[in-house]
C-alpha cells in the first residue's frame, strides 16, 4: 500500500472517531476561534483607523505647522506669518489671483456623546474662505454652509453620529455662547469627525490671536520643494511644510504601535493556552486510539502515516476554529463604527476593516497552533512499541 493511501486511510479512521470525542474537539475549536477572533478584531481596528487617516489629505495640498510641532494643537502661527506663508512661491492661485490658502484655528470642545451622554473631546476647526475649495471631496449633505462672521457651525456627519446637538437647526453652546448648526458635510475621511466654523469667529470666541496651521494648494507636483525652500529662506518664519497625506499618515503611527503591542501580547497569551488545549486533546485522541494504531502498525502501516494523520486532524480542528473565529469577527466588527482619540486629543470616527489579508494571517496563526498542539502526540503515537499498544484495552 502506498504511503499516500496509508495516510488517507489512517486519517479517515481518525476523523470518523471525532463524534466520540466531540467535547475535547470543541475545546480546541473554540479555543482557537477565540484567539483568531480577538486578533482579527484588534487588527481590524488598527487598519480601519489607518485607512481613515490614509484617505485624508491630498498629494497636491500642503499643511504648514510651526517648526517641531507634531500636531496642529502643538502648533501656533501668528497672523502676519500666515499671510507670508500664503504668498510663498509654490502656492497655487485662483482665477482672481488670490493664494489658495486657508489659515485655520483648531480648538477642542467638550460635547456629550450620543451613546452615553458623557462629555468627550470634539474638534472645532475654524477655517478661511478658501477651505471649501481646498477640500475637494467635501460635499454638504444636509442644510447649508456657515456664513462668515456669524456663530454658525457646519458639522461632519461622523461628528454628528458621535455627539448630541449637531442636527441642522440645533443650537450648541460653545464657550458659553450659542452657535447654530447650519448643516452636515461628508468627505469620506477623518475630516468628517470635525465641526467647522469661521476662523475669525472661533478666534474671537476662544480668545485666540493665532492660528494652528495654514493649508495651501500646491501649484504643481514639484511645488512642495519650492514651498519648503521659500519658507526656509524667510528668516521671519520658523515653520515646516508637508503634504496633508504625509501629515495624516504620521498621526496613525502611535495607535498602530499600541494596537500591534496589544494584539501581539493578547494573542500570544491566548495562543499558548490554545496550544496546550490542542496538545491535551490530541494526546487524548491518540490514547483512545492506541490499540487501533498498534493494529494498523502490525498490519504494515508505517510510522509516517500515523504522524501525518494526527497532524492532519489537529490542522483540521485548527482550521475549523480559525474560520469560526474569523467569520464571527467579520460579522460583528466589519464596518463597525467607533471613535478614538486622535493626535489632537479629539475624537476621530472610523470603521473597523476586516480584510482578506487579516483573515489569511489569522488562519496561518490558527494552523500553526494546531500543528504545534498535534506534533508531540503525533510523534508519541509513531514511537509507541507495537506489543505495548496491542496490550492496551
Amino acid at each position: 500500500m502506498s504511503a499516500l493511501r496509508q495516510i488517507t486511510e489512517v486519517t479517515w479512521m481518525g476523523l470518523t472517531s471525532l463524534p466520540t470525542r466531540k467535547g475535547a474537539a470543541a475545546v480546541v475549536v473554540m479555543g482557537i476561534a477565540g484567539v483568531v477572533g480577538v486578533l482579527v478584531a484588534l487588527l481590524a481596528m488598527r487598519d480601519g483607523f489607518e485607512a481613515t487617516l490614509g484617505q485624508t489629505g491630498q498629494a497636491d495640498e500642503a499643511i504648514v505647522l510651526r517648526a517641531g510641532a507634531n500636531s496642529e494643537l502643538a502648533s501656533q502661527i501668528v497672523r502676519e506669518d500666515a499671510l507670508l506663508i500664503a504668498r510663498t512661491p509654490g502656492v497655487s492661485r485662483d482665477p482672481q489671483g488670490d493664494p489658495q490658502a486657508s489659515a485655520e484655528v483648531v480648538v477642542v470642545a467638550n460635547l456629550p456623546l450620543r451613546s452615553t451622554g458623557t462629555d468627550a473631546n470634539a474638534q472645532i476647526r475654524g477655517v478661511g474662505p478658501q477651505a471649501f475649495a481646498l477640500r475637494r471631496s467635501l460635499r454638504i449633505i444636509e442644510g447649508r454652509a456657515f456664513r462668515s462672521g456669524r456663530r454658525e457651525l457646519l458639522a461632519g456627519q461622523g461628528a454628528a453620529r458621535q455627539f448630541r446637538g449637531l442636527n441642522p437647526g440645533g443650537i450648541l453652546m460653545l464657550n458659553q455662547e450659542p452657535w447654530m448648526v447650519t448643516g452636515l458635510f461628508a468627505t469620506g475621511d477623518a475630516t468628517e469627525s470635525e465641526i467647522w466654523a469661521d476662523a475669525e469667529v472661533v478666534q474671537s470666541t476662544y480668545r485666540r490671536n493665532a492660528f494652528q496651521s495654514v493649508r495651501v494648494r500646491l501649484a504643481d507636483a514639484a511645488a512642495l520643494a519650492q514651498l519648503t525652500a521659500g519658507l526656509a529662506e524667510n528668516p521671519q518664519l520658523r515653520v515646516e511644510a508637508s503634504t496633508t497625506q504625509e501629515y495624516y499618515a504620521t498621526q496613525s503611527v502611535r495607535l498602530r504601535r499600541l494596537v500591534n503591542f496589544l494584539a501581539t501580547t493578547v494573542a500570544s497569551i491566548m495562543a499558548v493556552g490554545a496550544v496546550f488545549g490542542a496538545l491535551n486533546t490530541m494526546h487524548a485522541a491518540v490514547a483512545a486510539r492506541t490499540r487501533e494504531i498498534a493494529i494498523l502498525r502490525a498490519l504494515g502501516f508505517g510510522a509516517a502515516p500515523v504522524v501525518c494523520s494526527v497532524l492532519l486532524e489537529g490542522l483540521l480542528l485548527a482550521l475549523t476554529g480559525g474560520l469560526l473565529g474569523a467569520g464571527a469577527a467579520w460579522v460583528v466588527f466589519d464596518q463597525y463604527t467607533v471613535s478614538t482619540l486622535g493626535a489632537n486629543f479629539s475624537q476621530v470616527v472610523f470603521a473597523f476593516r476586516v480584510t482578506g489579508a487579516l483573515v489569511r494571517d489569522a488562519l496561518v496563526l490558527a494552523l500553526a497552533i494546531g500543528f504545534l498542539g498535534a506534533l508531540w502526540p503525533a510523534l508519541a503515537a509513531a514511537r509507541m512499541p507495537i506489543p505495548e499498544g496491542l496490550r492496551t484495552r
